[in-house]
């Protein structure tokens, strides 16, 4: 596990690479949310200190795009489609068994901090829907019926 000072130390080195450039914000957030999980204030702070530009600017930033996050995720992220294609194809019912099996909602975490389930819009895998992803592996062409066996994987 690493310390904080080690992970500023990382997110320092790589605004330092981008020579301190206010207009490579959206590639420094990228890198801090890898380094720390999420984006809370303190992170935040950090990158406006070292850009030299206002807070506010970092947190609009952070909240106008939804793959940013300020709470810390679950070691499996879940991500549910909810696009056209998924969803007239049953991703609803998906989310529905996710949330049924893992007893949390959208947008939560579980209290053991492993799962967390998000919804989006599209994966660019509409010839694959309904689509599911668990941090970097989709899941494709999958009924409710296919979510237990799935996550007990994990």
């Amino acid at each position: 596990m690493r310390t904080n000072e080690e992970m500023f130390k990382e997110l320092d080195e790589f605004i330092e690479e981008v020579n301190y450039d206010e207009k490579e914000l959206i590639a420094i957030l990228h890198r801090a949310q890898s380094i720390f999980g999420y984006l809370p204030m303190v992170v935040q702070s950090h990158i406006a200190k070292k850009l030299k530009i206002n807070v506010s600017k970092v947190f609009g930033v952070v909240t106008f795009y939804s793959f940013f996050t300020m709470v810390p995720k679950g070691e499996f992220v879940i991500s549910i489609c909810l696009g056209t294609a998924c969803f007239v194809r049953g991703s609803d019912k998906i989310l529905e068994r996710v949330e049924e099996i893992l007893q949390i909602k959208n947008g939560e975490t579980t209290p053991d901090g492993k799962f967390s389930i998000t919804t989006l819009r599209c994966v660019g895998a509409c010839g694959l829907a309904p689509v599911m992803t668990i941090n970097d592996k989709t899941y494709g062409n999958i009924t409710p019926e296919d979510v237990d066996a799935i996550l007990a994987k994990y």
